[in-house]
């Protein structure tokens, strides 16, 4: 009898136990929702707390902020990417197909591509959260592109970085194309842009110059 009184009156937790990674990666993931509607600036802890079943007060013991929360969810979302690519490539899609695959369920969410578009810009400062995360992107998808689809032959035209920021500022640049125009082919496009990159010529020698 007192065993269930006392379980009346014991508060239920929502989710995995406070204070375990699992409860941790909770709130991230309702924190990269959060910041996928409604964009960095304009979402609030409050609306996280909420989507992660918590309370305002309980999702501060855990972060102190959004400026901690954003490069876990960035993380956290770059992570997703590398599993979907991963899958990808365990069904032999061919190599110039790979990143329109994994960006295909992005280019159907509209506010998700302007949001990640503000968001880019914003990180230019090198004041703001997630500046460092977006200068270490281009070197970890030159590192997974150089080992995949982009490998890079002696003498080439383009550098290994060379290849991996053009692709980066194509990928952005098609973004606004397809909020621009959503008939726009844009992954279509992109995939006949990385064949371009994986099969160009060799670097011009002195001799050839001459």
């Amino acid at each position: 009898m007192t065993s269930s009184l006392a379980e009346e009156h014991t508060p239920r937790r929502r989710g995995p136990s406070a204070g375990t990674p699992a409860r941790r990666a909770q709130i991230v993931d309702a924190a990269l929702a959060s910041f996928a509607e409604h964009g960095y600036e304009r979402a609030s802890l409050r609306d996280i707390a909420s989507r992660a079943g918590l309370t305002h007060a309980a999702l501060l013991r855990h972060f102190s902020g959004k400026e901690e929360l954003l490069p876990a969810a960035l993380a956290q979302r770059e992570e997703h990417e590398e599993d979907v690519a991963a899958r990808i490539m365990t069904a032999h899609v061919p190599g110039e197909q790979i990143l329109s695959a994994v960006l295909a369920d992005e280019f159907r969410h509209p506010d998700f591509q302007r949001n990640w578009l503000a968001l880019s810009v914003a990180a230019t400062n090198p004041d703001h959260p997630a500046h460092e995360f977006f200068l270490g992107r281009r070197q970890r998808m030159r590192s997974r592109f150089t080992d995949g689809p982009l490998p890079t032959k002696e003498n080439e035209l383009l550098t290994a970085d060379e290849k991996i920021t053009l692709v980066l500022a194509m990928v952005d640049g098609l973004r606004i194309q397809s909020l621009l125009d959503p008939s726009r082919d844009a992954l279509g496009l992109l995939t006949i842009f990385m064949k371009l990159i994986a099969a160009q010529p060799p670097a011009a020698t002195s001799e050839g110059k001459e």
